[in-house]
């Protein structure tokens, strides 16, 4: 037995030299196949990982739609006191109107704008072109033209210019309609404060936004890509450069950027825009009522059940369609063509939407009882422009 102890040891002994000796000159011969023993990655392996997750850089994005974010220059004729005057408005315009008392003077403002159509056509918002005088647009690569605005919507404040001579221009391409999400990324690409074509990054906040008080119809993207004065109008684009929206407004006390801006959806500037290049304006639906939330207090003055939904009509228009389809004060709309309404934003832009001249039919509460009411669309009456 003793003499197997001593073969045993002698072996374990020879057994541990070897591993001595060839952990010192070659450790990668004990290399096991495992997790941990896994060829290093190469170059392709790891571009490979990270498109499969997601782009790590936008500067492809940002080369294919910064061609096509033009700047705006606007100026407008403004009537200036020769002398301070108090902060009253109905001084200030009586003082204005006397011979001498101001002098007209130009006043110029920036914006932002994007060339939908190789053509000259340029989509920006409404209130960076407004009562403007001359238009300029210079183009990324440093050409510049004058502009005339083809047509606008206040509504949505969307506007539409056409350059006077440049043609065959970097066009945006338009992403597919309610193709994004929340959590995606966005890049925010205009000329803030004037200093030249700048893109910011962030991601959509929220989508649907309402109740601002910014628009009549207000359906806005919320993203938190940094957004200033000088962006109205730009773009607002995915990470494949694809433009998703139209900058439009920020909410901020200070004047900057708070991580909270808005932008308008290209389903809804698309709309706006083919409209405005086809007639020059916008048509939209219309009824001739008031709208009205339906609140808890509300709908305890109406004896209503908790779980009723829907917009009470607060006003009719004498004459309006509403009032010709047989709509009284005090009924509840909760349906327009089968679609539920829960708000007054919600009725606005169903009714907005029906083809003026068409049949709707509304479904209200009247008098605790639900009833049909079909009423011949109109047209909504045109806003001072």
């Amino acid at each position: 037995m003793r003499r197997y102890w001593l073969i045993f040891a002698q072996a374990v002994t020879v057994c541990l030299g070897i591993l001595f000796v060839v952990t010192t000159l070659r450790p990668d011969l004990l290399r096991l196949v495992g997790p941990e023993a896994a060829p290093a990655a190469t170059p392709q392996a790891v571009t490979g990982a990270r498109a499969a997750t997601g782009p790590v850089s936008y500067a492809d994005g940002v080369a294919r739609a910064a061609p096509s974010v033009v700047n705006v220059y606007t100026t407008k004729h403004v009537d200036v006191p020769l002398v301070p005057l108090p902060d009253d408005p109905i001084l200030r315009q009586l003082f204005g109107q006397v011979p001498g008392m101001s002098r007209r003077q130009a006043s110029t403002s920036l914006g932002s704008g994007v060339v939908v159509n190789r053509d000259g056509y340029v989509l920006t918002n409404y209130h960076v072109v407004q009562a403007a005088d001359a238009i300029e647009v210079a183009l990324a690569d440093g050409r510049k033209d004058s502009a005339k605005v083809v047509g606008a919507d206040p509504d949505t404040d969307l506007a539409v210019l056409k350059l006077e001579t440049l043609r065959n221009l970097p066009a945006a391409t338009l992403a597919p309609d309610r193709g994004l999400r929340v959590g995606d990324v966005v890049l925010a690409i205009g000329n803030p404060f004037g200093v030249g074509q700048t893109t910011t990054q962030g991601i959509v906040s929220a989508l649907g936004r309402n109740g601002l008080g910014l628009n009549t119809y207000e359906n806005f993207i919320q993203t938190d890509a940094a957004i200033n004065p000088g962006n109205s109008g730009g773009a607002l684009v995915d990470a494949q450069g694809n433009l998703v929206g139209i900058n439009t407004a920020i909410y901020s006390e200070s004047g900057g950027s708070m991580g909270i801006g808005f932008a308008t959806p290209i389903d809804i500037a698309r709309k706006v825009m083919d409209e405005i290049v086809k007639t020059g304006g916008v048509k939209r639906g219309w009824l001739g009522v008031e709208p009205q939330d339906l609140t808890p207090e509300l709908a305890r003055a109406f004896q209503l059940e908790r779980d009723v939904r829907g917009v009470i009509i607060a006003g009719v228009l004498r004459d309006g369609p509403a009032a010709k389809g047989g709509l009284r004060v005090g009924d509840i709309v909760q349906t327009v063509n089968g679609k539920p309404m829960t708000d007054t934003s919600g009725l606005l832009a169903a009714i907005a939407q029906l083809t003026p001249g068409q049949h709707a039919t509304l479904g209200v509460l009247r008098g605790g009882k639900v009833a049909d009411v079909t009423v011949v669309v109109g047209t909504r009456p045109g806003l001072p422009r």
